[in-house]
């Protein structure tokens, strides 16, 4: 199973997945053999020790050693505000998110771990946030790829999503963004600061609601070095007591981090903020300009709502949204109406009329349109599903897909099975004498190639013998060997692989005598007189060599000046009978009928 979060929008039962999909006697244990947890985000983990300590699900769940730190801080803060603020029954328990942690088993980047004697994964960097990964996982020869959330785009504290051209079976990607190209991100902070700087210049306050961990970071750095800049001194908070362990795992975990912040991190670690300090909440009410980071993100419950309730009210402050809000919260409501003053229900029971400027200035982690087509085409899959977006935007995008990568692509809704048909590589052991024969014989036909294309060259007096030399040696460098065409006689016997076996060997494998058949073909000359000249075998030689496939060489018969030879095949010119005599073995039959065809169309013999 991959990733179990929760939604930000419900705060029913639809909050939490629907598992009873998965197993309708609640036997999870039994049908899942491994949870996989792609980060720290709550839409991707919340659920988790609800799944495990209330629905009963024993078996291992992984993550990487970032998200398993991280994971029970956020989840004990989401507890906190369910239970403690808004009183909610039938919840976890701060023991029950330990007991769960005690189940997860951390993966290293690029560490494939065996999960029993078929299924094995693998963890990829992700960008996103801190510890973020893609996970590919294989049973036998099929193969998955789940995204989980990322970033194609370097930022100012971590780098781009990577993963190998692994050809998966299929891709299960996140499409948050599916229609959407950004813009410069060096515009979008511009723009972020600009906002800022002219609403504390004229006495108002700022409230910037995000989440903990993640794009915060990215915009402490950017705010943080900006006020160092202009020497600014209007005080910046950051709420609740989250940021100064955020600060801690970003110091713990620097190897995660981007290159930049990993080379500097000794002189100066960049998460050490000079103008960010802890928000305490008698503050709400003081008077002055100030810019406060406070959490959630979505405007959905806790610090971010409760200030946002005292502040919206003001046509002095700001409220900048810095990221995406799912459907059902307040940033969510907020968003579809950014031009003037309007009245936004908080809950059932409170509305509230909003003078505050919103602004929406997308800083979101996600990958934008363009970079989800360059994760399929960097991993290659063979068939692409859509997951975390939109309806509407993911139809678009399924279409893109389809037409530049010619993939199935697929973008279903929750609940619904997909079905897609996967390719299964049968594996051939080929015998080394064969190999090497086929070699050999490729190798000569490639020579022959370009002895031809010489000669051609020659003949038509556009080359000299120097330039053809430094011209065959070019060919042979630059001309890797991408595909060799294989003859030989496969066989399996019992449940043993398929084995591609040269003749003789395959003779004494099935126990087999070979029997030899040389077949002889008289053909009648119809046409004894050629240019003027009579029929000779020096031009027989000559035509038949300019038709035959590139890689046979026609051979006169040293004890018989009237006899050719191509591999067994014997050709003899009887010009006194009026007689042109094949003899050939059953091994190249194929040949044979290449060289008959040849004679027809130089039509000087008869053959029907």
């Amino acid at each position: 199973m991959f990733d179990c979060g929760m939604h930000m929008g419900y705060n029913d039962e639809r909050r939490f997945p629907d598992f009873s999909y998965i197993s309708k006697t609640k036997q999870f244990t039994k049908v899942i053999d491994c949870v996989i947890i792609t980060h720290f985000h709550l839409d991707h983990c919340g659920a988790l020790p609800y799944f495990t300590e209330m629905c009963g699900y024993d078996g291992p769940i992984y993550m990487t050693l970032p998200t398993k730190a991280i994971c029970p801080i956020l989840l004990e803060d989401y507890r906190k505000i369910m239970v403690e603020r808004k009183g909610e029954s039938n919840f976890f328990t701060p023991q029950m998110i330990k007991d769960c942690m005690k189940k997860v088993i951390p993966v290293g980047l690029h560490q494939t771990v065996k999960v029993d004697e078929e299924l094995s994964i693998k963890a990829y960097y992700a960008g996103h946030v801190l510890g973020a990964a893609m996970f590919y996982a294989k049973v036998g020869d099929e193969s998955v790829v789940y995204t989980g959330d990322y970033n194609m785009t370097p930022d100012r504290h971590l780098g781009s999503a990577w993963i190998d051209q692994i050809k998966p079976d299929l891709l299960i990607t996140e499409t948050t963004y599916a229609t959407t190209i950004r813009d410069s991100k060096r515009g979008r902070e511009r723009d972020f600061l600009k906002r800022v700087h002219e609403c504390v210049e004229k006495g108002g306050k700022v409230l910037i609601p995000v989440f903990a961990l993640g794009r915060v970071q990215e915009l402490c750095i950017l705010i943080d070095s900006y006020w160092e800049q202009m020497n600014l001194s209007v005080p910046i908070y950051f709420s609740a007591g989250l940021a100064e362990k955020a600060n801690f795992y970003y110091k713990l975990f620097i190897n995660w981090t981007n290159q930049k912040i990993k080379q500097t991190f000794v002189q100066r670690n960049m998460f050490d903020f000079k103008h960010i300090k802890p928000f305490q909440s008698h503050l709400v009410d003081a008077p002055g300009p100030m810019v406060l980071f406070a959490t959630p993100g979505m405007l959905h419950a806790g610090a971010s709502l409760e200030v946002f309730k005292k502040w919206a009210p003001s046509e002095l402050n700001m409220v900048i949204i810095p990221g995406y809000c799912v459907v059902g919260t307040v940033g969510n409501k907020l968003l579809s109406n950014t031009s003037g003053p309007q009245m936004v229900e908080i809950d059932k029971k409170t509305t509230l009329e909003v003078k505050c400027k919103v602004h929406n200035l997308s800083f979101s982690a996600h990958a934008d349109a363009k970079g989800i087509m360059q994760l399929i085409k960097m991993s290659s899959p063979k068939n692409v599903l859509l997951v975390h977006g939109e309806r509407e935007k993911m139809g678009f995008l399924s279409q893109k897909i389809i037409k530049d990568f010619s993939i199935p692509c697929y973008y279903p809704a929750n609940g619904t099975t997909v079905n897609f048909n996967t390719q299964k590589p049968i594996p051939i052991d080929i015998s080394t004498k064969l190999l090497k024969r086929q070699l050999v014989e490729y190798s000569e036909s490639q020579e022959q190639k370009l002895l031809k294309q010489s000669q051609n060259l020659i003949s038509e007096g556009q080359e000299t013998e120097e330039e053809l030399f430094n011209f065959n040696q070019s060919k042979k460098l630059n001309s890797p060997v991408v595909s060799i065409p294989m003859q030989g006689i496969m066989i399996q016997r019992e449940n043993h692989h398929l084995k591609l076996l040269d003749f003789d060997e395959a003779s004494k494998e099935l126990l087999l005598k070979e029997i030899n058949l040389d077949y002889n073909l008289n053909l009648e000359i119809i046409n004894n007189t050629v240019n003027n000249n009579n029929l000779s075998i020096e031009y027989l030689q000559k035509e038949l060599q300019k038709q035959l496939p590139i890689g046979f060489m026609i051979t006169r018969n040293s004890q018989d000046q009237t006899i050719l030879s191509i591999k067994s095949i014997q050709i003899q010119l009887n010009t006194a009978n009026n007689i042109l005599k094949l003899q050939w073995s059953h091994k190249d039959d194929n040949l044979s009928k290449i060289l008959i065809q040849c004679l027809k169309s130089l039509s000087i013999v008869d053959v029907k």
